[in-house]
């Protein structure tokens, strides 16, 4: 129930922002399913999912699908708190706004985390390319994370944990002046088996915020699977 009780302040709080928003601000609804699969010692793959959804869109309630993203990453651990990861993801987009494009995207990444207490530290370097009809969009990320047990100094059956992260974005493409985003995100995890986690919760972005600002809401929700 106290779970039950956090996710209801989280999506209280949603609705809050929403109804005090500006013009320029988008909502999302993005549910998402992941699967990581480890192939062989210290190597994973990563399926996952993910459906976003207009909930508040130039001033007004809707819920209408704006796109679905499939993706595959897989990831090489070189030690015990390091990663390196090769990914691709493909986005249908056209086929709920025809005026807009799908994307192919190809990701390279390295992971660090480090845990001198119950708090673990993540570090996240990630650079993209995303494949439009129109043009080729080279991104570069960097993200800070760090998570931690709500109850006791370790993650047992049932109970729960918070994820906090901040991540910073540089976009830039032949012909357009270069976009930078500031995103800021916070998750309430539940695990639910061995195998199994539910997390939920809110991100926060500024886009292009060096040009045309415009400040984005999202409410995220994964199940996530590890065998």
């Amino acid at each position: 129930m106290c779970f039950i009780r956090k996710l209801l302040v989280i999506i209280t709080f949603f609705f809050t922002i929403t109804l005090l928003a500006q013009k320029n601000l988008i909502g999302y609804f993005e549910p998402s399913v992941a699967l990581n699969y480890e192939a062989a010692t210290n190597y994973l793959h990563n399926f996952s999912i993910s459906n976003r959804n207009y909930i508040y869109n130039e001033e007004a309630y809707l819920f209408k699908t704006r796109q679905i993203d499939l993706s595959h990453f897989s990831e090489l651990k070189i030690s015990s708190n390091k990663s390196i990861s090769l990914g691709i993801q493909y986005r249908f987009r056209s086929n709920f706004e025809p005026d807009k494009t799908n994307e192919l995207r190809f990701i390279q990444q390295y992971n660090f985390t480090s845990k001198p207490n119950k708090i673990r530290f993540g570090h996240r370097f990630r650079s993209e390319q995303r494949l439009q009809p129109s043009q080729t969009v080279f991104r570069f990320r960097y993200r800070f994370a760090v998570d931690l047990p709500l109850q006791g100094d370790k993650l047992d059956i049932g109970e729960a944990y918070l994820i906090s992260s901040t991540e910073s974005l540089l976009s830039v493409a032949k012909a357009n002046t270069p976009s930078y985003d500031q995103r800021f995100s916070t998750q309430i995890g539940y695990k639910l088996s061995e195998v199994s986690k539910l997390q939920i919760g809110l991100e926060y972005r500024l886009e292009d915020y060096t040009n045309q600002l415009e400040h984005v809401l999202f409410l995220n929700s994964s199940l996530i699977f590890s065998l």
